[in-house]
C-alpha cells in the first residue's frame, strides 16, 4: 500500500511542500493528502494591492485545484491530532469530525492576528490579514465617504473620514500606504469630503516603524508617509477605543470611526491541541523541522519554531513568506527521503531581501545587502511578486491589473453586500424598504 502524507495547511509552506512532493515523489509511490479550510493559497504578499483596489481579490489568490496536479485537496478544519495514533481530526464543511490517518504528517496551519486585551478592539476593531478583511476595508473606507458626504456637523464628519492603524510592521505600514492611496483618489468624487480633508494615522509600540528592514530605509518610509501628510506615532499604544475614537497611551483621544489592528501575529489556538512540543507557542521542532520527539511529524511556517540559520544562537525563523516557501520546499524533500528517497537535510536559507511597497510609485527595498529606495525600489518589489506568483495565468493577470490601474484608476463602487444578498422576498430596487437609515450597510466582517 502507498505511504499517505498529509499536510496540514495550504498557504505558502503547505503549498510548496505538496508541489515539491508531487515532483520528488515516484509515481504511485505515495498518497498526498493536503487540508485547508478553503481551496485558494493568499498570496498574502499583495493583501494591500486588493484591499486599495489595485489587483482584483481573484488575482491574489492561487487556486489549489489548479496548482496541484496529483495532490487529493480535503477542504476542512484541523481542530486537534491524536500523534500517537498517527491520527489528524479534521472537521468537514458539513461540520462532522473525522480521523484522517497518516504515515508522514507536516504541519503548516500559519498565523492568525495576535491581538491584545485592548478594551472595545473586540467589538469595534478591524483586522488585515484575510481576504475578507481587506474587501471589508476597501468597503469601510468607501462606506464612511459616503456617509461623511451626507452630514453637515464638520466635527462628526472628521470621525468618520479619520483612520488608524495599529502595528507598522509589513501589513500595517503596506496596508496603510496602500488604502490612504486609494482614498486620495476616491475623495475626488465626494466634494464636501474633499473640502474637509482626511486624517490618517500609524501608531506603532516600537521606537520606529518596520523593525525589520535597516534604519536608513524605514526612515525614509516614514518620510515618505509624512509628506502624504500621514501622521506617525512610534513607542504609543492603543490602550482603549470605542464606536468613536481611540485613546493612545500618551493620553491622546483621536477621534475615529475607522481603527484596524494590525499589531503581530501568532500561531492559531489549535496548535495547543496537536499534542505537540510547543516553544513560545510554535511548534518545537530541530533544524531538518522534524518535530522533537516524533519521528513522522514535521512543522513549518508561522506555526512552526525552526531554528534560523542566519543565527547561531537558537532563534525560531521569521514568520515569513520567504522562510515558508523554502521550509516547505526542504521539508518535501525530507519527507521523501524518510519515505526513501534521497537524504534528510537541516534548512538552510538566509533572507536575500525585503520589499515594503506604498503605493504612488514608491517603495523601499534591500536586496543582496543593497538598499533602494523610490521608482526603483517599486518596480523591483512588483517583479519580485510577479516572479514568485504561482502560475503563468496568474502572473498575466497580475499584469493586466497593474496597467489598467495605471491607465484609468481604480474603481469607486462600494460592494459590501456582494456574496450576502438579501432573502428573494425582501429584494428591493434601492428605494422602499431600505434597511436601517439608509446608510450603506457593510457585510459581515471575520474577525
Amino acid at each position: 500500500m502507498a505511504w499517505h502524507v498529509v499536510i496540514a495547511g495550504g498557504g505558502f509552506g503547505g503549498f510548496y511542500a505538496a508541489r515539491t512532493l508531487e515532483r520528488t515523489l515516484p509515481s504511485q509511490s505515495a498518497r498526498v493528502t493536503l487540508v485547508n479550510d478553503v481551496n485558494f493559497m493568499l498570496y498574502a504578499p499583495l493583501l494591500p494591492g486588493a484591499a486599495a483596489g489595485t489587483l482584483d481579490p481573484r488575482h491574489v489568490v492561487v487556486p489549489l485545484r489548479e496548482e496541484l496536479h496529483t495532490t487529493d485537496l480535503r477542504l476542512g478544519q484541523v481542530v486537534g491530532a491524536r500523534p500517537e495514533e498517527n491520527v489528524l481530526e479534521v472537521r468537514s464543511p458539513k461540520g462532522d469530525i473525522e480521523g484522517l490517518r497518516y504515515d508522514q504528517l507536516i504541519v503548516a496551519l500559519g498565523s492568525v492576528s495576535r491581538t491584545l486585551p485592548v478594551p472595545g478592539l473586540a467589538e469595534h476593531g478591524f483586522g488585515f490579514k484575510t481576504l475578507p478583511d481587506a474587501i471589508a476595508l476597501r468597503n469601510r473606507i468607501l462606506q464612511t465617504l459616503e456617509i461623511a458626504e451626507t452630514l453637515e456637523d464638520g466635527r462628526e464628519r472628521a470621525e468618520w473620514l479619520s483612520y488608524v492603524f495599529v502595528g507598522a510592521g509589513y501589513a500595517g505600514l503596506e496596508g496603510l500606504a496602500e488604502l490612504q492611496d486609494f482614498a486620495a483618489d476616491a475623495i475626488e468624487l465626494y466634494p464636501r469630503c474633499r473640502t474637509s480633508g482626511m486624517r490618517w494615522l500609524l501608531v506603532e509600540a516600537q521606537d520606529r516603524v518596520m523593525p525589520e528592514i535597516p534604519p536608513q530605509l524605514a526612515e525614509f518610509a516614514s518620510a515618505e508617509l509624512r509628506r502624504r501628510g500621514i501622521e506617525i506615532r512610534t513607542q504609543t499604544t492603543l490602550e482603549r477605543m470605542d464606536e468613536r475614537s481611540a485613546l493612545l497611551s500618551g493620553g491622546e483621544t483621536v477621534p475615529a470611526r475607522t481603527i484596524v489592528w494590525t499589531a503581530g501575529v501568532r500561531p492559531p489556538a489549535v496548535i495547543e491541541r496537536l499534542g505537540l512540543p510547543l516553544d513560545r507557542g510554535r511548534i518545537r521542532t530541530d533544524g531538518a523541522m522534524r518535530v522533537e520527539g516524533r519521528r513522522n511529524v514535521w512543522a513549518i511556517g508561522d506555526c512552526a519554531a525552526v531554528p534560523d540559520p542566519a543565527f547561531r544562537a537558537k532563534r525560531a525563523s521569521p514568520p515569513t513568506a520567504q522562510h515558508a516557501i523554502r521550509q516547505g520546499r526542504r521539508v518535501a524533500r525530507n519527507v521523501a527521503a524518510e519515505l526513501g528517497k534521497g537524504q534528510v537535510r537541516p534548512f538552510r536559507y538566509r533572507t536575500l531581501g525585503v520589499f515594503v511597497d506604498m503605493g504612488q510609485g514608491e517603495a523601499v527595498a534591500t536586496t543582496l545587502g543593497i538598499r533602494w529606495r523610490g521608482r526603483k525600489a517599486w518596480w523591483l518589489a512588483r517583479t519580485y511578486h510577479l516572479a514568485m506568483m504561482p502560475g503563468a495565468k496568474r502572473r498575466l493577470r497580475l499584469l493586466v491589473d497593474w496597467n489598467i490601474q495605471v491607465l484609468f484608476g481604480r474603481d469607486a463602487s462600494e460592494l459590501g453586500r456582494l456574496g450576502h444578498p438579501e432573502r428573494l422576498v425582501d429584494h428591493t430596487a434601492g428605494g422602499d424598504g431600505a434597511p436601517g437609515d439608509g446608510r450603506p450597510e457593510a457585510a459581515p466582517i471575520e474577525r
